[in-house]
C-alpha cells in the first residue's frame, strides 16, 4: 500500500498508436479499425486503412471490423490512410 490516503498505488497501462504520423490513445489493450477511424479528422474518415507490416510483412488492410491488439510486442502499431480512387472516370 501507497502511504498516501492509505490507497494502492495502480499503474494504468496506456495504450497507443499512430495514424499517418500523429499519435492517439487508447484505454484498451483491442481496437476495431472502425473505432481508429472514428478518431480521424471527419474528412479521412472514409479513407481505406492500413497496418504498416514489419520486414517480410505485407501492409494490411484494416476493414472496420477487423480487431487489431495494441500490445506492444514489436512497438506501436502504425496505420496509414489511403483516399478513395476513381479509375477511369472522367
Amino acid at each position: 500500500m501507497s502511504k498516501e490516503d492509505g490507497k494502492e498505488a495502480t499503474k494504468k497501462e496506456d495504450f497507443f498508436y499512430f495514424v499517418d504520423s500523429i499519435k492517439y490513445e487508447s484505454d484498451s489493450a483491442h481496437i476495431t479499425g472502425l473505432a481508429i477511424k472514428a478518431k480521424l479528422p471527419e474528412a479521412k474518415r472514409g479513407y481505406a486503412l492500413y497496418l504498416e507490416g514489419h520486414g517480410d510483412t505485407p501492409d494490411q488492410l484494416i476493414n472496420d471490423d477487423t480487431s487489431i491488439s495494441l500490445e506492444k510486442d514489436k512497438g506501436p502499431k502504425r496505420f496509414y490512410t489511403v483516399p478513395p480512387a476513381s479509375f477511369g472516370l472522367i
